[in-house]
């Protein structure tokens, strides 16, 4: 497995400090990327938190085995969905005890998008509205679902797609980590194929572009560039939030 990528992050045109963190492990071929909430130290903590955990979680299951309260399958494929699964939850389990312990912290969070490439397949893991992109044969799709207030009205058919672009309460999510001691965490498998693109990024990004514009650079570019491009995009075009851009391209498969 080859594994090229890139990731950015930038504060944005309107906030004073940026809350997002980012991890790149190519030894694991381990992607993720974190939205923090609460503030300058609490959002940016929680982040950390979340990335730190999840590279710990993974480097010491690949090495040690599971803790006693992970699930374990039988089925490989399945095991490593749940391996990447708790340490999401983990990490907000983490965030929600220092929040406990240490007022200044009170209230932080974060969502957080997960990708692990392991054996020909693309493990995702995800809560909040940070999202996972596939660009594969030149269509471009979102892969997680946004835990968000606006995408339960937009399935329950209350608003339109057009309307849940600038509702006035589309930054409002439904499910994220710290808040809660556990929280329910959605993860995904899927194969890989050659030339397949994933983009992982913060609403940062994701709020001004539409799938088929992003497509356009994951498939055109290489994951510097691209990444690149898109945070000057994001940036042009408002850079009201933190922006993080995450891309990494399999070369080859195998």
């Amino acid at each position: 497995m080859r594994i090229t990528s890139c990731g950015i992050t930038d504060v944005g045109l309107k906030r004073g400090h940026n809350e997002d963190n980012f991890l790149i492990n190519e030894e694991l071929n381990l992607f993720v990327v974190a939205d923090g909430m609460g503030g300058h130290a609490g959002g940016e903590y929680a982040s950390a938190i979340s990335v730190n955990t999840v590279e710990e979680i993974v480097t010491n299951l690949e090495l040690h085995g599971h803790p006693i309260d992970m699930e374990d399958p039988d089925d490989p494929v399945d095991r490593t969905r749940e391996r990447l699964r708790y340490a999401i939850r983990l990490a907000g389990r983490r965030i929600h005890g220092k929040a406990q312990e240490e007022p200044q912290y009170s209230g932080m969070g974060t969502t957080a998008v997960a990708l692990l490439v392991e054996n020909g397949n693309a493990f995702i893991a995800h809560v909040g509205d940070s999202r996972l992109y596939l660009c594969r044969d030149g269509v471009t799709r979102q892969i997680t679902e946004d835990h968000s207030l606006v995408n339960e009205k937009l399935k329950a058919g209350l608003i339109t797609e057009e309307e849940a672009k600038n509702h006035r309460m589309r930054n409002v999510i439904t499910r994220s980590l710290g808040y809660q001691e556990d929280v329910e965490i959605d993860a995904q498998v899927q194969a890989v194929r050659r030339g397949d693109v994933f983009l992982l990024c913060s609403d940062g990004l994701s709020g001004y572009f539409e799938e088929d514009e992003l497509g356009e650079y994951m498939g055109h570019y290489g994951p510097q560039d691209a990444c690149r491009r898109l945070v000057e995009l994001s940036c042009e075009r408002g850079g009201e939030d933190n922006i993080t851009c995450l891309i990494a391209k399999i070369e080859e498969v195998g």
